[in-house]
């Protein structure tokens, strides 16, 4: 997956706020930042929530931000090994 097409897609699929023209490496370190904040955010109301809905949703989310975390710190390993 090519940088365009993973911060696009996480900055779609989670609705993160646009950040400013950086370099590659610099953008990807701060999109995975507010990933981290974002996954934290999500498992203190998964604690907090008692219906299964509402759990399997966070959980589902939580997935989602976990698989794009493990795919932003790829694309940074193969910036910083240029």
């Amino acid at each position: 997956m090519g940088f365009k097409k993973f911060f696009e897609s996480v900055k779609e699929t989670l609705g993160v706020d646009d950040s400013e023209q950086e370099s590659k490496k610099k953008s990807i370190k701060n999109l995975l930042k507010k990933l981290n904040s974002k996954k934290n955010s999500v498992q203190k109301e998964l604690k907090k929530k008692s219906s299964k809905k509402d759990k399997n949703e966070l959980k589902e989310e939580l997935k989602i931000i976990i698989c794009h975390i493990k795919n932003g710190k790829k694309v940074l390993q193969k910036l910083e090994s240029k």
